[in-house]
């Protein structure tokens, strides 16, 4: 893995992408629980999601692909990034387990992983800080999501496996955007192109399918949202957020996620937090105040 050494990267741009992925990941999680609890099923709802991305990214395909990037980088990066397999392991779990979870486990694992590559591959090892960070953001994230837990049934633990999976998944692609220097037109390209073309015919011609029982007004809106949010401006920020900020601290962003993905499910989904879920608020919070102080690896 290469990098640049005359990179300079922008914190304040840094950051405001990594809010945007905040923002945009909470929905992702809580309107995809509302589309896999209708007749819609996990591969219609990633069918959806590339078939809008692939369409508009398409047309660039020749001009932003990243021509400076081995076969292993790309094939690497379109498989483990936001794109079918990352999108599948998400839907398949939102089937089993609610929206809490997937924030908690999907995010709330992301640093974790995330500070495993880069001190196994980068040499580059977190400081106290960081680790007191990540530390907190997690303790957080697991008790905003006990309360749940503890009365769930059984197939949450396969919901848990699925999450924890995706997480993993895209550890590896946020670690390979700084790594590799990938820009947002070529994350764009390397993600949704291979995906489109290679999972849309699938889910056409041999996937099950819940379309012919689902209210237009569903489709088009989990079409638009999954397809614009995050299938092409969440790519772009997750790759400005992981060039400047670094991928520990743009991982931290994302550990974010179960406290505002609780409170937009308030009014989407019902799902009102009890005071242990607020207090695990507060606490993810204060530990990503303490991770994103750290200056950029």
């Amino acid at each position: 893995m290469n990098s640049q050494s005359s990179f300079v990267p922008n914190r304040n741009l840094g950051i405001a992408s990594a809010i945007g992925v905040l923002f945009i990941w909470s929905g992702f999680i809580v309107f995809s629980r509302a589309g896999v609890t209708t007749s819609l099923t996990p591969s219609d709802m990633t069918g959806l999601r590339f078939l809008v991305a692939g369409s508009i990214t398409l047309p660039f395909l020749f001009k932003w692909w990243p021509r400076h990037l081995p076969w292993h980088a790309v094939c690497l990066m379109s498989f483990c990034g936001p794109g079918a397999f990352y999108s599948m392991l998400m839907y398949w779990g939102l089937n089993e387990a609610s929206a809490a979870y997937a924030g908690v486990f999907a995010n709330g694992a992301l640093p974790i992983f995330t500070v495993i590559l880069v001190g196994v591959f980068a040499a580059t090892l977190p400081d106290r800080r960081q680790i007191i960070g990540i530390t907190v953001i997690v303790a957080g994230a697991v008790l905003l999501g006990s309360a749940g837990f503890l009365t769930s049934g059984k197939n949450v633990a396969v919901g848990i496996g699925l999450f924890l999976s995706a997480s993993a998944v895209l550890s590896v692609y946020i670690f390979g955007v700084r790594q590799w220097q990938v820009t947002p037109r070529q994350a764009l390209v390397l993600v949704n192109v291979p995906n489109a073309l290679l999972f849309v015919p699938i889910w056409l011609f041999l996937l099950p399918s819940g379309l012919e029982d689902t209210s237009m007004a569903m489709i088009a809106f989990q079409a638009a949202y999954q397809g614009l949010g995050p299938g092409f401006v969440a790519v772009i920020l997750f790759a400005l957020a992981a060039t400047h900020l670094g991928p520990t601290a743009t991982a931290g962003f994302s550990a974010a996620v179960p406290a505002s993905a609780a409170v937009l499910a308030i009014p989407v989904l019902g799902e009102i937090p009890d005071i242990r879920e607020w207090i695990g608020i507060v606490i993810v919070t204060v530990g990503l105040s303490l991770l994103v102080m750290k200056r950029s690896e």
